[in-house]
């Protein structure tokens, strides 16, 4: 294009954006509930105008209004018409004959015709931004992501080649813009190694340069790469706590790798540099050991972390007793129980039926009795799922009495839904021939119109059937009454 004539703004696209973009609907504006409250009332009324106006016209309309748009105007409108290129360039040009554009206004434009994929007329706005003095690195970061965004990688290199004709300092900040734009891509990390690998000599990278190729590596779980990435960031910048988001996404890597013994190791070197990563990076890999279903991995990288000072609380510490829990390692659920107040991570209800779940699935009678009143005493009682399973098992382990105290205790205190448990209670009452206090309890759950399962009558039946006549006369009356229910 010429040299900018009076007015860079109307100089902006005098090339018909028709001719530059595929055909698309003339208009496309964000619904009515996601315009901003805070618009000012000129911003609104002049929104109003672009949404209505044939774009042909829009000028003129706009011109007939009287009103004068002031910059702070003319930015919240341009926020709206992103998917409206030729009317954002319209009403740019129009708003520029009678105000000064901010450098705010000027880089939305900027941003607003890379997003479309208009790259010529976005340099265009770029020689005007030049010639006007509000050109700015933010200008240059939000094209390296509208050429990444498009898949453009070359250009967006070559855009940071031309920066200083611009008057922009090529540094280290804007090299990891650069580097950011690209490896927010998916799977093109490489492409960012590429010209980081180019630049690296000339603009030293920091320690947020590698941050971000780690975190791009992460993203694609390349352990290889990342290794590679890692060595030359010691190398370069030493060890520093100030390098935390580096060191949680490579560890993070190797963790999602199934590298955890790398990854252990590189922690207790890190512990001995003062370099160890915050909970952040521990809740994370912790939580993807939890759905590898790694516990005993879990168990070391949770030992460092405690170890280190670091302070867990109750969401870190459910999953893993859950985790040992599914891996039947009680004593471990125990060691994880006991050293939660001392953290401040006072256990909930859930963190106390893991751990009776899994006694009971373990068929530890004498331990589940015990943990049972434990429970009570803090306030945390059973699950009535967990009260039915631990009924059939204190029958099945002879300990009926903690059966018939787990059964009082969901009748005193309203635990509900009690079906299970019933008829759990009764099957187990059945079992040891103790007939008329089962009849006791079957009376009082149809009062309470608790209901008894037809499989669980019939395996009455067949008890009371086999003691004579008067016990099959007392089956026939309660089962009178369970049909009556």
């Amino acid at each position: 294009m010429e040299v900018i004539s009076e007015s860079p703004s109307h100089k902006l696209l005098n090339v018909p954006l028709e001719n530059q973009v595929p055909p698309t609907p003339e208009k496309s504006f964000p619904p009515c509930q996601e315009i901003p409250d805070d618009l000012s009332s000129k911003a609104r009324i002049i929104f109003d105008i672009l949404t209505k106006a044939p774009v042909h016209d829009l000028e003129t309309t706009l011109t007939s209004t009287g009103i004068s748009p002031s910059p702070q105007c003319v930015e919240q409108v341009l926020k709206l018409l992103y998917e409206s290129p030729a009317v954002a360039v319209k009403f740019f040009r129009w708003a520029g004959l009678s105000i000064k554009h901010s450098a705010y206004s000027w880089n939305l434009m900027v941003d607003l015709l890379g997003k479309n994929r208009l790259f010529e007329p976005m340099w265009d706005a770029i020689r005007s931004m030049k010639q006007q003095g509000v050109l700015s690195m933010a200008t240059f970061v939000s094209v390296f992501g509208s050429y990444c965004t498009a898949g453009q990688f070359n250009e967006a290199n070559m855009t940071f080649d031309v920066m200083e004709r611009y008057g922009i300092q090529q540094d280290v900040v804007t090299v990891n813009s650069l580097l950011s734009a690209i490896c927010r891509e998916d799977n093109q990390t490489s492409k960012a190694v590429e010209f980081f690998d180019r630049i690296k000599a000339k603009i030293p990278p920091d320690a947020d340069t590698f941050a971000i190729l780690l975190e791009g590596w992460e993203k694609e779980d390349n352990v290889a790469k990342a290794k590679h990435t890692f060595g030359e960031m010691v190398i370069r910048v030493g060890w520093s706590p100030q390098n935390m988001s580096a060191y949680d996404a490579f560890l993070t890597t190797l963790v999602r790798g199934a590298q955890l013994d790398e990854a252990i190791k590189f922690l207790h070197v890190m512990k001995a540099k003062n370099c160890l990563p915050g909970l952040k990076f521990f809740s994370n890999a912790l939580d993807i050991l939890i759905k590898q279903n790694d516990s005993s991995h879990a168990i070391l990288l949770w030992d460092i972390m405690v170890d280190s000072g670091l302070v867990p609380n109750l969401i870190m510490y459910n999953p893993m007793i859950g985790l040992l829990c599914n891996n039947n390692d009680i004593d471990n659920a125990f060691r994880f129980l006991d050293s939660m107040v001392f953290h401040g991570a006072f256990p909930d209800s859930l963190t106390y039926n893991m751990i009776f779940k899994c006694l009971i699935k373990n068929k530890k009678v004498r331990e589940a009795g015990k943990f049972f009143f434990e429970m009570i005493k803090n306030e945390w009682p059973p699950m009535h799922a967990n009260c039915a399973m631990a009924i059939t098992m204190f029958f099945n382990g002879d300990d009926p009495e903690m059966a018939i105290e787990i059964w009082s205790y969901m009748m005193d205190n309203c635990v509900l839904p009690v079906d299970e448990s019933a008829n759990a209670l009764l099957i187990g009452l059945r079992n040891l021939g103790r007939l008329s206090e089962l009849r006791r309890y079957a009376d009082d759950m149809l009062d309470r119109r608790i209901h008894i399962y037809e499989s669980t009558m019939e395996k009455l039946k067949s008890a009371f059937y086999k003691e004579g006549r008067s016990a099959r006369d007392a089956y026939e009356s309660l089962s009178r009454k369970w049909k009556a229910s």
